[in-house]
């Protein structure tokens, strides 16, 4: 099953704004029930805007309304997100406004908490910012830092949704192909030091081995002189 675009948002929309249970409220968010009821809890998104699927185009009215009589009913997404993007796509990009700009920092916020895993060069783009801000922002270094509040940059008309998104799978993408390496990395540096040591055994081993045929052969040349010299002094005598 597809997962709506933001499926935090979604649920948290969901908790707050319906008696859904947690099971449906996951299953149509694509979470973990416990992680739905964190939400609840408010120990989980804490902050975090809530999204209506319903107006965003992702579900309809009549599949929230059967899923409200019934508990055991599961909702479905409106076709499939490859056909929810590409309509989106179609929709003319908003300017944004002087006075919205002022929201950028709130943006940037919510992005660092949200999503740790977008590069500077990605918030850049999506905000239309500096990385110095961004920088000043992360290290709480901003001038006018007591005042943020993390706010959705989609809700704020900041960026679009779809590009968010994308920027999102991007990154993980990045992070998933950065571990993989890693993890290949790691594999082969530990192969190679194995191998290493059972050269470096081997060595041992063959050293030892050459030191005892030494030994043993100083001792046979030793006892070899000895009895050579029993020998003559009983021909002496």
């Amino acid at each position: 099953m597809t997962m709506p675009l933001m499926p935090k948002a979604t649920a948290v929309w969901l908790v707050e704004n319906t008696t859904l249970n947690f099971d449906q409220i996951a299953d149509f968010c694509q979470l973990h029930p416990l992680e739905v009821q964190g939400i609840a809890d408010g120990d989980v998104a804490t902050g975090l805007i809530g999204q209506n699927p319903v107006s965003a185009g992702q579900l309809k009215q009549e599949e929230l309304d059967k899923a409200l009589k019934d508990p055991e009913y599961r909702m479905r997404m409106v076709g499939s997100m490859d056909k929810y993007i590409s309509e989106q796509k179609k929709q003319k990009a908003r300017y944004t406004p002087v006075a919205r700009r002022q929201d950028k920092p709130d943006a940037i916020s919510w992005l660092l908490k949200n999503h740790p895993e977008l590069t500077d060069a990605q918030i850049v783009k999506l905000v239309g910012t500096t990385k110095k801000t961004i920088l000043s922002i992360r290290d709480r270094t901003y001038w006018n830092v007591t005042n943020l509040k993390p706010r959705d940059p989609v809700l704020l008309g900041v960026c679009t949704q779809t590009d968010l998104q994308a920027a999102v799978n991007k990154a993980k993408a990045a992070e998933e192909r950065a571990k993989k390496k890693a993890e290949k990395e790691a594999k082969a540096k530990s192969a190679a030091r194995k191998e290493k040591a059972a050269a470096k055994a081997k060595a041992a081993e063959a050293t030892q081995n050459n030191s005892d045929e030494v030994q043993a052969e100083v001792t046979e040349n030793s006892e070899a002189e000895e009895n050579s010299q029993t020998g003559a002094q009983q021909a002496s005598a």
